[in-house]
C-alpha cells in the first residue's frame, strides 16, 4: 500500500518543527502507527558537546522498559568501547554511514547483536535505521522497530522521506543542546541562560546582592614546585569537583575557577529573608565541602571566605572578547577573607557581615585589616560543625 506523505511533511513543517525531540518522537509514532506503519519503538539519537554525555536518545516505545530507554537517553564518553555498542546496528550505521535493516522473524545467531534479541523476545520482525545527515557534515541516527509482519517495501519508501524532512528540526534542536550544554558546562546553569537569552552585550550589567564565596586550595604554589603536572591537575580536578557538589547542592553557582580556586555566588532578592538565606546557603555549602572533601580523602587542605554584599553582574571585556563576571568591593572582601584562613588555621571564614545575617553561633577569631580597606574587619568562624538550615 502506497503511503501519502504530504501530511507528514507538513506537520513535521509546521506543527513539529516548534516541539522539543522527545515531544516531537511521542507524537511522530503513534502517526506512524495510525498511517498503518506497524511500528513498535522509534528512536532518534544523536552525538552532543557535553563534558559527561556523548550522544543523547529520544524513545517512543510504549510498551518498553522505562527504565531501560531512560539509561539510553544519555550515554557517556566512551560509549564505543562498550558492549552495549560495539556489533550493535547503530555501530554498523555510524561506521558506513547508511541504512541498514534486519529482519527479525529470521532466524538470529550469535553473531547478531543482544539488542536485536532483546527486541525479538518482545515480538519485534523487523529493524530499520539509517543516518540522518545534517548541514554540517554531521549526522544523527533515526531507528525504526515493526512488529506484526513487518516494514513493506513502501512503508520503508516512507520512513526515509521523513527522516530527510525531519533532518532540519533535529538539526536545529541539536544546535539547541549543544549551545545550553555549552553555556551551562562553561558559564553555570543561570549565567549561561542569561548569555543564551541575549544578555551578551559589554557593559550589559545589573546590580545583585548575594553571598560570595570564595574557596582556594592552601600551598598551591609548593604543590606545583614539588609533584608532576599530571599529579596536580588531578588534585585541582577533584578539588573543583568536591567544591561543585557542594555548591550545587545548597543553592550556589560557581562563576568562575580562578586557578586553584573557586568564586560562586548565592543571590539574594535583598529582602531580610533573602539576605539571611543567601548566607546560610554560602555557610552550609561551605561546611558540605568540608564533609565531601574528607569521604573523597582530598590530600590537599582548603580555605573558603564568605562575604555579602552588592556587586555588578555582567558582561566587561573587548569589544569581541567578553566575560561574563562580577565586580564591586564585596568581590574583593571574600578573597580577602580567604586569604586569611592559612594564617589564622581556619577552614572556613565569615565576614562581620555574613557572621551577623546567618543568626548561627559564631566565634570571633581575629580583627584584620584587610587589603584596601581602611577600616579592620572582624573575622569570624562557624561554632561548632553544624550546617545552618535554610530559612
Amino acid at each position: 500500500m502506497m503511503h501519502d506523505a504530504g501530511p507528514f511533511i507538513d506537520w513535521i513543517l509546521t506543527k513539529g518543527r516548534h516541539e522539543g525531540l522527545q515531544t516531537l518522537t511521542d507524537a511522530l509514532g503513534p502517526r506512524l502507527r495510525a498511517a498503518g506503519i506497524p511500528l513498535m519503538r522509534l528512536r532518534m539519537g544523536m552525538r552532543t558537546t557535553h563534558p559527561l554525555i556523548a550522544a543523547v536518545s529520544h524513545i517512543w516505545d510504549p510498551g518498553g522498559n522505562d527504565a531501560e530507554d531512560k539509561a539510553q537517553l544519555r550515554a557517556p564518553h566512551g560509549i564505543e568501547t562498550r558492549a552495549t555498542y560495539i556489533g550493535s546496528p547503530m555501530e554498523i550505521i555510524s561506521t558506513t554511514h547508511g541504512p541498514y535493516r534486519r529482519r527479525l522473524d529470521d532466524t538470529l545467531g550469535p553473531d547478531d547483536h543482544l539488542i536485536l534479541h532483546e527486541l525479538k523476545a518482545r515480538g519485534a520482525s523487523d529493524w530499520y535505521g539509517r543516518p540522518i545527515h545534517f548541514a554540517t557534515g554531521t549526522y544523527g541516527i533515526i531507528i525504526f522497530v515493526a512488529d506484526g509482519a513487518g516494514f513493506s517495501t513502501e512503508d520503508i519508501a516512507l520512513l526515509d522521506t521523513i527522516s530527510e524532512v525531519l533532518a532540519p528540526v533535529v538539526e536545529a534542536r541539536r544546535h539547541d543542546h549543544i549551545a545550553n550544554a555549552i553555556a551551562t558546562s562553561y558559564l553555570g546553569p543561570r549565567t549561561g541562560q542569561r548569555v543564551l537569552d541575549g544578555q551578551i552585550t559589554r557593559g550589559d550589567i545589573e546590580q545583585i546582592e548575594a553571598a560570595i564565596l570564595f574557596s582556594d586550595i592552601r600551598g598551591w604554589t609548593a604543590l606545583n614546585a614539588t609533584e608532576p603536572a599530571e599529579t596536580v591537575l588531578d588534585i585541582a580536578n577533584r578539588y573543583f569537583e568536591v567544591m561543585s557538589d557542594a555548591i550545587d547542592n545548597n543553592g550556589g553557582e560557581i562563576l568562575k575557577f580562578t586557578g586553584d580556586g573557586v568564586l560562586a555566588l548565592f543571590p539574594s532578592d535583598g529582602s531580610d529573608a533573602g539576605q539571611v538565606n543567601a548566607c546560610r546557603q554560602a555557610l552550609s555549602a561551605a561546611h558540605a565541602a568540608l564533609g565531601i572533601a574528607a569521604l573523597a580523602d582530598l590530600p590537599v587542605p582548603f580555605g573558603t571566605g564568605i562575604h555579602y554584599g552588592e556587586l555588578l553582574y555582567g558582561n566587561v571585556g573587548a569589544r569581541e572578547r567578553l566575560d561574563f563576571t562580577v565586580l564591586g568591593q564585596s568581590v574583593n572582601i571574600a578573597s580577602r577573607v580567604e586569604a586569611f584562613c592559612g594564617r589564622l588555621g581556619e577552614p572556613v571564614l565569615l565576614s562581620d557581615t555574613v557572621a551577623q545575617l546567618t543568626g548561627m553561633p559564631t566565634r570571633h577569631v581575629s580583627t584584620e585589616t584587610l587589603k584596601g580597606l581602611d577600616t579592620p574587619m572582624p573575622l569570624h568562624a562557624p561554632a561548632g560543625g553544624g550546617a545552618p538550615a535554610n530559612s
